[in-house]
């Protein structure tokens, strides 16, 4: 099975949340495999259930698994680190302090590996106390570039900017796209982003020069209904993605 993301153009993946094995061949289809699928551990009562039902996921996609926390819940840290080191996916969810753990189980390199950190309101600042404890304490705030080197001596592979909170933060985002383009650093910007915004986002970091990005939409393009990620809005994205790449 592949190891790494597929990326449109080798920049950009999209990444969306999958309700179903089928749901995840579907939008995996419709973003012509540019994409990694959203599963997350919280949704498991056990690692054991967990593992038997991401591994349905990982056949049908190629592995193009991402593990996920749920909603960024520091407290499903650990398990997925035990869920990466028995799967070995292409992608993987994880709070600041959950890197090195999670690098350190996964046996290829190629494995994406994000770190969540959360804005502060200050540009070029950004809140690194994203861990199961330290959450629970006053912000770690720190500037970009420490926040960023930070995350290389620990082996991620992107920044997971959460939450975007629409286009709220905007401003700090374009900052965070400029040190990551600087630094030769992934990023993935995540939170209430929607088929409105979505170009305006993307676009601000393909301008900046950002190498690669990973931008997640999730409840925005969810049925109400049936819970399932609409393909036809993933194929939206995706024509979006070519949109902004095939100038």
């Amino acid at each position: 099975m592949k190891k790494t993301p597929n990326f449109y153009q080798d920049r950009i993946c999209l990444n969306v949340l999958a309700n179903s094995v089928e749901n995840a061949k579907a939008c995996y289809d419709a973003a012509e495999g540019n994409i990694v699928l959203g599963v997350l551990s919280k949704n498991y009562e056990t690692d054991e259930a967990a593992i038997e039902d991401m591994k349905k996921y990982q056949e049908a996609t190629d592995n193009a698994l991402s593990v996920g926390l749920g909603a960024g819940d520091p407290n499903q840290s650990q398990m997925v680190i035990r869920l990466s080191e028995v799967l070995q996916p292409q992608h993987v969810n994880q709070v600041f302090t959950g890197v090195g753990g999670t690098r350190s189980t996964l046996k290829q390199e190629e494995t994406f590996v994000n770190a969540l950190i959360s804005p502060t309101g200050k540009v070029g600042l950004v809140n690194i106390a994203t861990g199961p404890l330290s959450s629970k304490r006053e912000a770690g705030e720190v500037s970009i570039e420490t926040a960023i080197m930070m995350l290389k001596d620990m082996g991620a592979s992107s920044v997971k900017f959460f939450s975007m909170d629409g286009l709220k933060h905007i401003e700090e985002y374009r900052e965070l796209a400029k040190k990551c383009a600087e630094l030769g650093f992934a990023l993935e910007p995540t939170g209430g982003i929607d088929l409105e915004n979505f170009e305006e986002i993307v676009q601000i970091a393909v301008d900046a020069g950002v190498k690669k990005i990973i931008p997640h939409v999730y409840s925005s393009i969810i049925d109400s209904e049936t819970g399932d990620t609409r393909p036809e809005d993933v194929k939206v994205l995706y024509n979006t993605i070519k949109k902004i790449l095939d100038k």
